[in-house]
């Protein structure tokens, strides 16, 4: 009886090879983008209500669930192509033939019914996540071969992040808040398509063909500058408590400005970030005495 429900070794062998694959295809490293959700919770000093504080972070997991289906998306969209990459077709479970179409496609769907399924939770903030899925399907599908639109579109994710979060716990947004996000998830955007141009040239990604280095330095420039004047005024109009973060902003950009130019990293931002003790640190500093700075100014 037992043998005859045992699973035969080379089922279990490929479930065993599934489970990774299907973490890859997920990117649970990236999910670290959706601390962006985050920033409304923080910024209106809202982090001393447990209700808001769990809204926000129900929010923030809401958003990891979009995030990965929007990468899965994206990953069956583009498996030919990487499969051709000498990188991607090493680390993408798809290009690498780790998990089927059908898998993935399942997996897609899964994801996607969880983000619908959050309509019964707060409809505000799945409406928001539903149209960042929409805006990354469309990314996948034409916009990100349109040069200019395929940063934008990248940037205007974490805009709806900001966004999403402060919906989840139902207090305004911040233009400054907004235009800032906008500016700083620009420059990363950037700085990003300018690694793949330097690193692969045109034929990595078929956007970069319009594209030149000394443009993509030009709008890196603009865009960091643009987020720390823009960050300013933010705290100077709305949160003048919070002057004293500035250093740390300052420092932050510095830093990765200097690990992209130093050691030819920001292709993925993420990955820049958890591997860089400093900026890490300076992350949590900077959070940390937001928080310092916001207890009971309200």
């Amino acid at each position: 009886m037992t043998t005859a429900l045992a699973s035969p070794p080379a089922v279990q062998q490929g479930a065993r090879r599934a489970t990774p694959a299907i973490l890859r295809l997920l990117r649970p490293r990236q999910w670290v983008k959706n601390a962006f959700v985050l920033a409304p919770l923080i910024f209106s000093g809202s982090f001393t209500q447990p209700a808001a504080v769990r809204n926000a972070l129900v929010a923030m997991a809401l958003f990891c669930v979009a995030a990965s289906a929007a990468y899965v998306f994206n990953d069956i969209i583009d498996a030919p192509a990487d499969a051709l990459h000498p990188v991607k077709a090493r680390t993408r479970p798809l290009a690498a033939g780790d998990l089927s179409m059908t898998q993935a496609r399942l997996v897609f769907a899964s994801l996607l019914a969880l983000v619908l399924a959050s309509f019964a939770w707060n409809p505000a903030t799945a409406l928001v996540a539903v149209g960042y899925v929409a805006l990354n399907v469309a990314y996948s599908l034409r916009l990100k071969r349109i040069p200019v639109v395929d940063v934008f579109v990248l940037a205007a994710g974490f805009v709806l992040r900001v966004y999403a979060g402060a919906a989840a716990i139902d207090v305004p947004v911040s233009s400054w808040m907004l235009i800032t996000t906008l500016s700083l998830a620009l420059y990363l955007a950037v700085i990003k398509r300018r690694q793949e141009l330097a690193a692969s040239g045109a034929t990595s990604r078929s956007v970069l063909q319009f594209y030149t280095l000394r443009l993509l330095d030009r709008y890196a420039e603009t865009a960091a500058l643009s987020a720390l004047v823009f960050y300013g005024l933010f705290v100077v109009t709305i949160r003048p408590r919070l002057n004293v973060t500035m250093p740390f902003v300052l420092f932050g950009l510095f830093r990765y400005w200097y690990l992209v130019e130093s050691s030819g990293q920001g292709e993925a931002p993420t990955d820049v970030v958890w591997g860089d003790l400093t900026l890490i640190l300076t992350v949590l500093a900077w959070a940390g005495v937001c928080v310092w700075r916001l207890t009971g100014s309200r």
